[in-house]
Parts: C-alpha cells; sequence; structure tokens
C-alpha cells in the first residue's frame, strides 16, 4: 500500500511566517497552525487554527472570501473567541484590524515556493458548495425557469425544520421592520407585514397577489389581518407544503400557495401586488419583463410593493463569490434607483421609496440568536458545514448593512388608469 506524500516535509516556510509577512501592522489575531507555527498576540480572544494542509490549500488556491470559507466549512480552519452559530464578533474585530498588504511578484513566488507549490491543486469544496456559474449551464441559461428552481432549490430547500430554529414562529426570512428600540423580532416581522398592507391600502374584499411568498407569511397576514383573498407562489415545494399546512391550522379562508413560477400566473386585476425578497432572484437585465409582468397583473388603481436588496450605488458590481457559490446562487443586487427607474419604464407611478437596511441589520441579529440557541439541534438536523454556512453569512450580511455596503428598499408604486388617476391619497396614510 503506497504512502501518502507528507507535504510538510516540501515546506520551507512557516505558515505563522508567511502570514504575518503578509501584514504590515502585524497580526492583530492569535493563529495557530498544524505545523506547529504560532503568530499574533497570545491575549487576544480571536484565534484562528489551521488545522491541516487541505485548509492550506483552500486558501492558497482559492485566495480571499472563497478560499476562507471553504477551509472554515470543511472544519479546517477554525475560528475560536466567538460562537459558529453567531461570528460576528470576531468578524467585526477582524474586519476593523485586518490590513494586508499586496506582496510584489517575486515574493508571492517565493511565499508560495516556500508554503509547498503542491498546495496549488485544488481539494474538491465541501459539499454546500453550489457549482460556479460557468458550470450551471447544465442547468438551463441563467434565470430560465429550470435555472431558477434548481438553485431556488439549493437555498431554500434546506429544511423547513431548521428554518424554523433560525428565523422563529413567523417562519419569515426578509427583512423586519422594527417599530420601537425594544421590539422582538416576532414583533418586528408582524410590522414590517403591516407596514406593507398599509402601503398596499389593502381593505376587505380585495385580491392580493404576493410573488415569492416564502412560507406564506405575507398571504396569512393579510387574510387574517386585512380581510383580503390572495394568492402566494413559491419556487420551493418545501416553502409551499408547510404554508399550506400553516393555513390549514389557522383555519383562514381565501388564502392560495401555489408551487410554481411567478410566470405561470394568468390571473389579473389584482389589486395589489407584493414582491417581498424575490427581486434579488431575478436578474438585472429581466427587470424590464419581470415589472412589466407585475403590472399586468394590477388592474388600474391598483399598487404595486417592492421590497428588496440593493447596493448603495447604481453601477455594475459582482456578487462575491462565498454568497453566489453558498447562499444565493445566481443572486444579482443592483442600487435602488436601477428599481425605480425599471419601475417607471414599466408604466408604473412610483409614489414613495424608503431605505430599511438599519432594520435588517437587527433581523439579522435576531436571527444568529436564534442559530446559536438552537445550535445543537440545527446541526443534527442539517450538518456541521451547513450551519457554519448560515452562521457565517447571517453575520457578514450584519455587517453588510451596517457598513452601508448593502440596502434595503421598499418602492411604492401604481398603475394608473387611463386619465393618470392613481387612487392614492393626497398624504401616505400609513405614516399617521
Amino acid at each position: 500500500m503506497t504512502q501518502a506524500p507528507d507535504r510538510t516535509r516540501e515546506s520551507t516556510l512557516r505558515i505563522g511566517d508567511a502570514l504575518t509577512s503578509l501584514m504590515p501592522d502585524g497580526l492583530p489575531f492569535r493563529l495557530t497552525a498544524y505545523d506547529g507555527s504560532a503568530a499574533g498576540p497570545e491575549d487576544c480572544p480571536v484565534r484562528l487554527h489551521l488545522a491541516n494542509e487541505r485548509g492550506l490549500s483552500y486558501l492558497m488556491t482559492a485566495p480571499g472570501d472563497l478560499g476562507m470559507a471553504r477551509a472554515y466549512v470543511a472544519g479546517d480552519l477554525e475560528l475560536h473567541g466567538a460562537h459558529p452559530g453567531d461570528p460576528y464578533p470576531a468578524m467585526l474585530f477582524l474586519l476593523n484590524n485586518l490590513r494586508f498588504r499586496r506582496p510584489r511578484p517575486a515574493e508571492a513566488v517565493r511565499l508560495l515556493r516556500g508554503l509547498g507549490l503542491s498546495h496549488l491543486l485544488p481539494p474538491p469544496p465541501p459539499p454546500q458548495e453550489h457549482l460556479p456559474r460557468w458550470r450551471r449551464t447544465v442547468e438551463g441559461v441563467r434565470h430560465s425557469l429550470g435555472r431558477d428552481a434548481a438553485v431556488i432549490e439549493h437555498h431554500y430547500d434546506v429544511s423547513n425544520a431548521f428554518y424554523e430554529m433560525v428565523l422563529g414562529p413567523s417562519m419569515t426570512y426578509t427583512c423586519a421592520v422594527y417599530p420601537h428600540e425594544g421590539a422582538t423580532l416576532e414583533e418586528a416581522q408582524a410590522a414590517k407585514y403591516d407596514l406593507v398592507c398599509q402601503k398596499l391600502g389593502l381593505r376587505p374584499g380585495q385580491r392580493l397577489l404576493d410573488v415569492g411568498c416564502g412560507w406564506g407569511g405575507m398571504v396569512r397576514h393579510a387574510v387574517r389581518e386585512y380581510g383580503v383573498r390572495a394568492i402566494g407562489v413559491t419556487l420551493s415545494s418545501a416553502q409551499a407544503s408547510w404554508a399550506r399546512e400553516a393555513i390549514a391550522a389557522e383555519g383562514l379562508q381565501g388564502a392560495e400557495i401555489r408551487h410554481a413560477d411567478y410566470r405561470s400566473v394568468t390571473e389579473s386585476g389584482f389589486d395589489a401586488v407584493s414582491s417581498i425578497g424575490l427581486t434579488e432572484h431575478i436578474g438585472v437585465r429581466n427587470y424590464p419583463a419581470y415589472f412589466s409582468f407585475l403590472r399586468d397583473r394590477l388592474r388600474p388603481g391598483g399598487r404595486l410593493l417592492n421590497h428588496c436588496i440593493t447596493r448603495p450605488s447604481n453601477r455594475p458590481q459582482a456578487t462575491g463569490a462565498f454568497i453566489d457559490r453558498y447562499v444565493f446562487p445566481d443572486g444579482e443586487l443592483t442600487g435602488s434607483g436601477r428599481i425605480v427607474t425599471e419601475v417607471e419604464d414599466a408604466g408604473l407611478e412610483v409614489r414613495h421609496h424608503e431605505n430599511l437596511r438599519e432594520h435588517y441589520a437587527r433581523t439579522l441579529a435576531g436571527w444568529c440568536r436564534n442559530l446559536v440557541e438552537h445550535w445543537d439541534e440545527a446541526v443534527a438536523e442539517v450538518g456541521i458545514g451547513t450551519a457554519r454556512v448560515w452562521g457565517l453569512y447571517m453575520a457578514s450580511s450584519r455587517l453588510a448593512f451596517e457598513r452601508n455596503e448593502i440596502q434595503l428598499h421598499q418602492v411604492l408604486a401604481v398603475r394608473t388608469d387611463e386619465r393618470g388617476g392613481a387612487d392614492f391619497p393626497l398624504r401616505p396614510d400609513w405614516l399617521g
């Protein structure tokens, strides 16, 4: 039997020394590695341990967030000093204190040789990682019906039980709206749905279409609290099943959940359309068709509320590798200005527009607390790797909202009648 080569013998540079050489201000955290090296202050509360050669190979073959994510999700890069369900404190510390410098080409070659060129052979990625974009064509062209269904299944069909642990009783996986400082996550999610209903001007007997309905939170709230008839549509079979059971348990009449693509809805004449957290999956190039489709579902005077994550500018920007591979495959964000433009170009009149990014940071903090509280159950349900992905994703997203790297916008629009009538109050009545 052939023994696997010991690649540590190829290394002439210790890992701790290599990393320290790239830090102009010194290593701010404590690092230990499988080669016995250590660096950084011994009393630092944030400690990283590189456990094996595979982890080093992940870091060397995919520098940046993807390599670190692979090593962390696989358990090859261990984080100490923060709970894996909420690594926010450690990530905040690293973000505020970590300063890399880019090595010169000759220095980079020396570092690679010193650590061992054999580590440049990429290991297989963790099973939680989705295919890179160039390989997703096996599922169809980007944002085709088949490919959209595949990527939605990747993210949303993880486990309803897992989502119950993370999201809480509301089963709402979108930004909450905190009415006051002391509001709980559940209170804030109810306030969000109430705000959407009020912006849409819902009244008893009206018809609502909720595209990307998730576990039916908006549908159930609107039917229960505002007396409307509502259709919710989701591409996730797990979400649709859960939502139908919740509707039956509440005994709600006039609430329907469809497991289908929103493009399959043929009915029109709706009084209101809500799109809460779906636009991120549509693709910017598809906005004209998307908003035109939603416009055509409305009656004259009907309202659209679009609620989605946005960027602080309207310039094109690629999605980060970690988010694209592990969280939202094919997801795409743009600025709120582009959203407003596309809504208006589709023939709708924008009447109100607001940014709720601080609310999303609070929402993510609440989800992380839930994951920490149910960590052992969550790991038993989906596995340690997937649980780590979620803690990392939610904590990093919280930081991004806090630092104004991403935002959350609600855009309210109306389909005017032939004479320009909007059936809209002189002042927004939901503001009191």
